[in-house]
């Protein structure tokens, strides 16, 4: 199909046909999902976050809409990486670049997975880490709040995975720009800008928190000028390619990551209602890039930057 502009984007050394990468946890293992027809719009799609062991997942309530975005507390539920690799991977058709979402427990469960995922017929095209999940008590955000557990996880990671790294960050983290040299450092080859932020609701009628956990993780269009505001930031303190992520819904939002620095962008909540949004996201993107006169995407990672530069 031909399309006004060149929708493809590198993130590193891997090509996207689109910037549009799917959330970890947001597309289901159905193969009919996999299709050419249904990844319109779709340059890549991350797994749900596994982890070595499975998961049965935090009990209670574990969904809340706010009036601008979701709170959920899923606790990584998941069949576990051996499950992923023997039964559902070779049962799914790859239209699109795998990116293998593996949530880090323990160190040694980490090193597993990632043996097991290598061992694949058709191994993930990326690995991304996530040290950002705040809605586990063991692991999970735990690993990247702080620079020297990004080190650790990256110094076993890097000793079994050769391929592309992606460390999904987590907005949590106190000492920011330590984290992300921790990352360049330990051999990260992307950063995600971020995970979820931190929020909580109560209920009223209970008069008591909504979630067993207390505390859960807010995405939606209320996140946005967070994470963009942080992936502008991180763009300024490094090299790494980074991967925007938080609140996208629209065209614009897309394009606004791009200009601030991103070189793919992930999309999340948008999908609960509509697992169409994909398609209409690039379609809105690709007008706003030829509004621009401009013929790819590409062309516009980091023009907010350097319009910013020309008018100082």
């Amino acid at each position: 199909m031909n399309f006004p502009v060149d929708r493809s984007l590198s993130v590193g050394s891997l090509r996207l046909p689109t910037p549009l990468v799917v959330a970890s946890g947001l597309w289901p293992f159905d193969g009919a999902f996999w299709s050419e027809e249904a990844l319109r719009g779709v340059g890549a799609i991350c797994s749900k976050g596994l982890t070595w062991h499975a998961r049965p997942g935090n009990g209670g309530i574990r969904l809340w809409e706010t009036p601008a975005g979701l709170l959920n507390s899923i606790g990584l539920q998941n069949p576990g990486v051996k499950v992923f690799v023997t039964e559902i991977a070779p049962s799914l058709p790859r239209c699109r670049p795998l990116v293998a979402n593996v949530a880090v427990e323990k160190l040694d469960d980490l090193e597993r997975s990632l043996d097991l995922l290598l061992s694949m017929e058709m191994p993930p095209e990326a690995v991304e880490l996530n040290v950002s999940c705040p809605n586990v008590s063991c692991g999970g955000m735990a690993w990247g709040v702080d620079p020297s557990g990004v080190l650790q996880v990256l110094r076993v990671a890097r000793g079994v995975w050769e391929g592309p790294l992606w460390l999904k960050l987590t907005p949590q983290a106190p000492r920011w720009a330590s984290v992300v040299e921790a990352a360049e450092r330990g051999g990260a080859d992307a950063l995600v800008v971020a995970n979820t932020w931190l929020g909580m609701a109560i209920d009223v009628h209970r008069r008591r928190p909504v979630f067993e956990r207390t505390f859960a993780g807010l995405s939606g269009p209320a996140v946005f000028p967070l994470a963009l505001r942080l992936l502008w930031e991180t763009a300024g303190m490094t090299g790494l390619p980074l991967v925007g992520c938080g609140g996208v819904s629209g065209g614009a939002d897309a394009l606004s990551m791009i200009l601030a620095g991103a070189s793919a962008v992930e999309i999340g909540t948008v999908l609960t209602g509509d697992f169409g949004a994909p398609a209409r996201i690039c379609s809105e993107m690709e007008a706003l890039v030829v509004e621009a006169g401009e013929k790819s995407v590409s062309a516009l990672v980091g023009g907010a930057r350097e319009n910013r530069k020309e008018r100082l």
